[in-house]
């Protein structure tokens, strides 16, 4: 939170979700695991879009300290909506892919053993609202009283199709994660499987319960099949 370095910032909250990660897997079950694996792809596309961010306009001010900027979205307003939805993503907004990961973490770790390590983690989902929210105020909003900011330009054409399909990404993800979780689905219910009989092994005194398929399948009638009528 007190943090003036923009990048330093976005590296801190680069290891605020790999935490998130390390719950999701400790977990050991199918929900902690799908989100901690969520997690890592959403990690991957939120903090590599802030780091890009932060690159852009490194590039055109060469400093990274928050308190040299101010006032940024009246000189470039294209910049400031895309930081806007990236921060967003980054803190888990519902909606975008932050959400979905984080929420699966919690619901699967307080499912487990470790319930009251999810207690404390869900503390880690205010702070991260409070310290990138508030570098985004500071960076973006107020006066623009600095001479070198009021000559900055806005995005061009280049930066901007780089930056768009992290944002398709973002909320593609968000609103629609079945065909990740899908292609995860296998993997994980083996996983939680062997782990579980590795744990009745271990102890006697535990079963192991059937693996629960993430989608189960919807019985389809059979069309060549006698109907009620037919039988009677």
């Amino acid at each position: 939170m007190v943090q003036e370095d923009v990048k330093k910032l976005v590296a801190y909250s680069s290891v605020a979700h790999l935490g998130f990660v390390m719950l999701g897997v400790f977990a050991l079950n199918e929900q902690g695991i799908a989100g901690g694996m969520l997690q890592m792809l959403n990690h991957g596309v939120s903090t590599g879009a802030l780091f890009l961010i932060v690159g852009f306009i490194y590039e055109r001010r060469h400093t990274r300290l928050i308190t040299d900027f101010g006032g940024l979205s009246k000189q470039m307003p294209v910049f400031a909506t895309i930081f806007m939805i990236v921060t967003l993503s980054s803190i888990g907004l519902p909606g975008t892919n932050g959400f979905v990961g984080e929420f699966l973490v919690l619901i699967g770790s307080f499912e487990s053993s470790i319930r009251w390590y999810s207690v404390i983690a869900t503390s880690g989902v205010i702070l991260s609202a409070v310290y990138m929210l508030w570098m985004f105020q500071r960076v973006m909003f107020g006066e623009l009283n600095n001479p070198k900011n009021q000559v900055l330009k806005d995005l061009n054409a280049r930066e901007i199709a780089i930056m768009l399909p992290l944002l398709v990404l973002i909320f593609f993800m968000g609103v629609y994660p079945r065909p990740f979780l899908d292609k995860m689905s296998p993997s994980i219910v083996n996983l939680v499987q062997h782990v579980k009989t590795k744990q009745a092994a271990a102890n006697p005194q535990l079963t192991v319960s059937q693996p629960v398929q993430a989608i189960p399948a919807v019985p389809v009638a059979d069309p060549h099949a006698a109907t009620p009528a037919e039988v009677k």
